[in-house]
């Protein structure tokens, strides 16, 4: 058994949205497909670190929610910026009931144990280029990022999974680090960068934490074993 990790997905089956005209993303769901049949089994789990669909809508998701379901593996979804649909976790975890999606999880102000690890996750928050940072928006992500620590086993080792950066360029979210700090946690993956962006990624340890960055098109479409 082991645990994968990958964010971005930015599956389309429902939305007219083509991810294909951008650089490097050629038929990015045929080579996410191959890469994770050919790595991951079933009793393996994979944390989705958000940006899963473009749906709209909770129930337009059906279409990429079975796919996904109908890859190897026990999958937990983050909710990433893009991911529109996103709702509460009881509609949710209904919706995916509702519909037979049997091996996808919602990871969100909770923790998951795996593999004798507590995987934990939240959007977080990145503050873009000229934006005034906001204090009311920082305590609030904070907060969500404690509610999924928290509910992790004390004596389990911690594993913190965001969509957004913690660290990126000149901008650093302290309070982020500090819960990081405060429970334990020594590696955080996070998402959201694409493109250009990706060579601006901080990779490595800051503050006792090694951060690694997992979007899709930086993995080349394919999950990265964690564990």
């Amino acid at each position: 058994m082991s645990i994968y990790a990958i964010g971005d997905l930015h599956l389309s089956f429902g939305e007219e949205k083509d991810m294909n005209i951008f650089p490097g993303w050629e038929n990015y769901v045929e080579r996410i497909e191959e890469n994770w049949r050919r790595l991951i089994k079933p009793e393996d789990t994979v944390v989705i670190a958000g940006d899963i669909s473009w749906a709209m809508k909770l129930e337009n998701t059906l279409m990429d929610f079975r796919f996904l379901d109908s890859l190897p593996g026990e999958k937990y979804l983050m909710k990433g910026n893009h991911d529109y649909w996103w709702t509460t976790a009881s509609r949710m975890n209904r919706f995916l009931k509702e519909q037979g999606l049997n091996t996808l999880h919602i990871l969100h102000n909770n923790a998951v144990t795996a593999e004798n690890t507590a995987l934990c996750g939240s959007r977080g928050w990145m503050f873009e280029e000229g934006e005034r940072a906001d204090g009311s928006i920082t305590a609030r992500e904070a907060g969500r990022i404690r509610l999924s620590l928290a509910a992790a086993p004390p004596e389990a080792e911690k594993i913190l999974f965001l969509h957004y950066p913690p660290i990126f360029g000149q901008q650093v979210i302290p309070e982020f680090f500090d819960l990081m700090k405060e429970y334990g946690v020594k590696e955080c993956y996070y998402g959201h960068l694409h493109g250009d962006a990706i060579a601006l990624a901080y990779e490595g340890e800051f503050f006792g934490v090694d951060c690694r960055l997992i979007s899709a098109d930086h993995l080349g479409f394919c999950p990265q074993k964690i564990r």
